[in-house]
């Protein structure tokens, strides 16, 4: 067994009360006193979990300004629609300054906030522009939706967030790389490390997305800190509702974003590593099943 790896899991129907009681859970404090840039799934305008659903932004906000955060900072790129109309149509504006929170279009960054990374060894042909915000803040916290990816992909949770902090320029190569996508993804993260990870599963998508797909009810929050334990029991989540093909028949751990991010080093290295916990029994029998499958694969 390698280092274990904590993830909360709330069954809930109320973003409200689910998203801080799965924060809590895992008695940690990793903003308090600190600068917080938070990034979401602003891909598209998309209903959820196309995109980010605002109550969950609004349930995340609050947590953290509970928790002791200085300052939040809201930042993302969207692709393929412009950030600016993505923010406009979610009212994502509106509800950061009603929030007192900042707002950061990653498409409004000047040459100079932008930073060229080529990882060693890298798939990249010339490495990847990434957002200088994110290197520069205290603490990065994500949160990121449920769902298939029908472009390559497979699916979109956590590691997928990461694309979002890239500059729109490095899309060509990754959307022209459909047989290495998911190690590109999973290269990408090696820039930065999240302080803390929300996933909102009440709805799913099991097919297709990312933007519209088949929609299944979870009602589920997940937190933690790592991105391959996150996205692991997401997909089991994704098994257990009954997903396509690509997610069914495929073991969690051999998904071509979790086992290149393995090897990179950015979570844990396998089912066994992951220990999940509730306050609840609904919760606790919940996980129970998925912890089975996640050792099943």
């Amino acid at each position: 067994m390698g280092k274990t790896s904590t993830i909360a899991l709330v069954k809930t129907v109320d973003r409200a009360s689910g998203i801080p009681a799965a924060i809590d859970l895992l008695n940690i404090a990793p903003v308090t006193g600190k600068n917080v840039l938070l990034k979401p799934n602003f891909n598209t305008a998309d209903a959820f979990p196309g995109s980010t659903h605002n109550d969950t932004l609004r349930a995340l906000i609050l947590s953290l300004k509970n928790s002791g955060a200085a300052a939040i900072t809201v930042g993302d790129r969207s692709g393929p629609a412009d950030t600016r109309d993505v923010i406009h149509e979610k009212s994502v504006d509106r509800l950061c300054k009603e929030l007192c929170v900042n707002l950061i279009n990653f498409e409004d960054l000047s040459p100079a906030e932008w930073l060229r990374i080529r990882p060693e060894r890298s798939l990249w042909r010339q490495g990847f522009d990434f957002a200088k915000p994110v290197l520069h803040a205290e603490r990065v916290v994500t949160t990121c939706c449920l769902k298939t990816h029908g472009y390559g992909a497979i699916f979109t949770m956590s590691l997928k967030l990461a694309v979002g902090m890239t500059h729109k320029s490095n899309m060509a190569e990754l959307h022209s790389s459909h047989h290495d996508m998911g190690r590109k993804i999973a290269e990408i993260n090696q820039a930065y490390t999240p302080s803390l990870i929300l996933l909102d599963g009440i709805e799913a998508f099991t097919d297709h997305g990312p933007m519209t797909g088949t929609r299944k009810r979870a009602d589920v929050i997940l937190a933690g800190t790592d991105r391959v334990a996150i996205d692991a029991v997401g997909l089991a989540i994704l098994k257990q509702l009954g997903s396509n093909h690509a997610i069914m028949g495929t073991r969690i751990f051999e998904q071509e974003q979790i086992a290149w991010s393995v090897k990179l080093g950015i979570g844990v290295s396998g089912p066994e590593d992951i220990e999940i916990i509730t306050g609840d029994e609904t919760s606790r029998n919940y996980a129970t099943v998925l912890k089975g499958i996640l050792l099943q694969g």
